[in-house]
């Protein structure tokens, strides 16, 4: 399904165009904050680019995940409802062939014993070693509250589990994917929000996903901070990249597979406090999914735009591509993947309405 950019913008399709070309020339060259990239930026062609759906038995939606499946369909998730916090939010799936998206099919609620009824939120879509499909996500009635359930699947998420919730202290990925290493073991990016209190931590599955330790990332940091994403460097360390109340991305760095993370320190990437996803490519190289500031203090100020920047080391980052700059808006809480035949594919919120989805290939 291909976006009807008339539609969407509020402007004609001429205006549009030349909108996006004129920005997405401008910005190549730019610098992201104060760093310096260092190696050769790609080039970007972008495959396709439209909307997941069309129409949904839900007016809203949010917070997307990817995943790769072994036929090498692409399987979508997000929470939609009549709006955040409502308890008819569910967790909504569709699945593209190549070619079309499925029809969104609920696959998991917050009902709990017949009667009440929580709201769903932030699914995360991840496959282990022995090819088992999880769909982690919470319920509650807010993120100070909610609690960490999961589902599997063994057919490529045609069929799921019953809900399962995690243990009490264990939420799974609060929003982006866990990183798998080459032995299995499974590093889960998550993070708690208790009022004013935000803290990063990780959780280390070593048998699938099933069971997991609890390690904590900086805790006595004044910083607030959340919805770590997950890089690997060229040199094996791993990488947090974090949304936090600075204005900025925060960072954490663990040289031993995840049992201990140095302290959050300042990115030179700014962010309106506001969801964000990275991936490390097959070459090692790295890409982000981010919104950039645009002058104000406040989260929505930045949300009207969507930035694709691009990292040889992890550390530096240039913006190479404008997803979305429009005067009002919220496209936001993106998703990002590499395939195996080097694919890159990038969902996002679209104004709390649609589940857009970007389909593109580097260039070097």
């Amino acid at each position: 399904m291909k976006k009807d950019i008339r539609h969407l913008s509020g402007m004609n399709y001429i205006d549009r165009m030349k909108k996006i070309w004129i920005a997405a020339l401008l910005i190549v060259g730019l610098q992201n904050g104060n760093s310096q990239q260092t190696g050769n930026t790609p080039g970007i062609e972008i495959l396709e680019q439209g909307f997941i759906y069309e129409e949904a038995p839900f007016p809203q939606c949010h917070s997307s995940t990817l995943l790769s499946l072994d036929n090498g369909d692409i399987m979508a998730a997000w929470f939609g409802g009549t709006h955040e916090r409502h308890p008819d939010v569910c967790i909504y799936s569709a699945v593209y062939d190549g070619k079309t998206w499925s029809v969104p099919e609920r696959i998991a609620d917050g009902i709990v014993g017949g009667a009440v009824r929580y709201p769903t939120w932030n699914p995360v879509l991840f496959k282990n070693k022995a090819g088992t499909l999880f769909l982690y996500y919470k319920a509650g009635p807010s993120p100070s509250e909610w609690w960490g359930m999961y589902k599997t699947s063994e057919d490529n998420g045609k069929t799921w589990s019953g809900g399962k919730q995690l243990p009490e202290t264990i939420l799974g990925p609060i929003k982006n994917k866990p990183l798998m290493l080459v032995d299995g073991k499974m590093i889960s990016p998550s993070s708690t929000e208790n009022g004013d209190i935000w803290k990063v931590h990780m959780e280390i599955s070593e048998d699938g996903g099933y069971t997991w330790q609890k390690i904590p990332v900086d805790p006595d940091s004044d910083y607030k901070a959340i919805q770590p994403t997950l890089i690997r460097l060229r040199d094996g360390t791993i990488k947090a990249l974090v949304r936090s109340n600075q204005n900025v991305i925060l960072e954490s760095e663990s040289s031993d597979e995840g049992k201990t993370w140095t302290s959050l320190k300042k990115t030179g990437v700014a962010n309106p406090n506001s969801g964000i996803d990275a991936v490390t490519l097959d070459n090692g190289n790295h890409l982000l999914v981010y919104n950039p500031m645009t002058g104000g203090k406040d989260w929505w100020e930045g949300r009207n735009k969507l930035n694709l920047a691009f990292s040889a080391d992890g550390k530096n980052w240039k913006d190479i591509y404008i997803l979305e700059d429009q005067d009002k808006g919220e496209f936001s809480y993106p998703a990002i993947i590499q395939t195996a035949d080097g694919t890159v594919y990038i969902t996002y919120t679209y104004d709390r309405e649609k589940i857009s989805y970007v389909k593109l290939r580097l260039s070097e």
